[in-house]
């Protein structure tokens, strides 16, 4: 199996560099990119979008298709992270800890522990070092966090942002509440098959918009067709559909961001995590 997968990337690996070959010269000032299409996008992105981040109507407008599938990709690399690591938890097991202030010796069943317990709080702290300035300080700054986010995502047309900036400062949110607390907390805030729902969502906001422009009579990924129902002019609702894909990019982002973190630092167990 090892040396047949080895074959594929090696095929695949092959193939990939013959076909470079027909790309232009790196920094070609005569290839289509440099004659053709980056003229255009900077001469008419406002006039045909009503954005003037041109960066975000290429994104998610002109190359709507491309940022499409990167999205899915996305959701892809946490569903292979979930199915790679993730540890099945069907056997009751049964684990021994001494609580070291009172020399009590506690039997767990299982590796889901009541997180109202005082009696498990105190336990956790032994091996989850909890800092009351860092968590106090940590609070404060997720809520800053999150609100930036929001509007990284909310303000992509007209300064350097966008869903997938927005996104990973949601993300970075609720990791930063994980490391400064617990993971276990984190989970109860935001479970894993929430992480794994809003990923999905966030994916299908995006191809449902296109979608609904292909059966309002348009072209798939075009936001024209969402004039009647926006009740705007195709320009602006270019702009809006750009909104809209941007908002199902930043919630997809976010959630795999989370999905996998679950998973990568706790080894797939998702117990005392880092």
């Amino acid at each position: 199996m090892k040396i047949l997968g080895k074959i594929t990337i090696l095929l695949c690996g092959g193939l990939l560099l013959f076909f470079t070959s027909d790309f232009p010269d790196f920094g070609d000032a005569n290839s289509p990119a440099s004659t053709h299409l980056s003229p255009y996008f900077i001469e008419h992105t406002l006039e045909d979008t009503a954005v003037p981040n041109v960066v975000t109507s290429v994104l998610a407008d002109y190359r709507g298709y491309d940022t499409m599938f990167e999205t899915t990709v996305i959701l892809t690399a946490g569903l292979a992270c979930f199915l790679l690591l993730k540890i099945p938890t069907k056997e009751v097991k049964q684990r021994y800890y001494r609580h070291e202030p009172t020399g009590v010796t506690l039997r767990i069943e299982g590796d889901r522990y009541p997180d109202k317990s005082a009696v498990f709080t105190r336990i956790d702290s032994t091996w989850v070092p909890s800092d009351m300035i860092i968590n106090f300080t940590c609070r404060i700054l997720i809520s800053f966090i999150q609100i930036f986010a929001l509007y990284v995502v909310a303000h992509g047309h007209h300064s350097p942002g966008g869903g997938f900036q927005g996104g990973v400062l949601l993300g970075a949110s609720v990791i930063l509440f994980a490391i400064s607390g617990n993971l276990r907390a984190a989970i109860k805030q935001f479970g894993e098959k929430t992480a794994a729902l809003f990923g999905a969502a966030g994916v299908f906001i995006y191809v449902g918009t296109a979608a609904l422009c292909l059966a309002l009579g348009e072209n798939f990924l075009n936001y024209s067709a969402l004039a009647p129902l926006l009740g705007t002019d195709r320009i602006m609702a270019r702009s809006h559909g750009i909104l809209s894909v941007e908002i199902g990019v930043a919630v997809a982002v976010m959630a795999v961001m989370i999905w996998i973190y679950y998973n990568l630092s706790s080894a797939g167990k998702q117990d005392e995590g880092l």
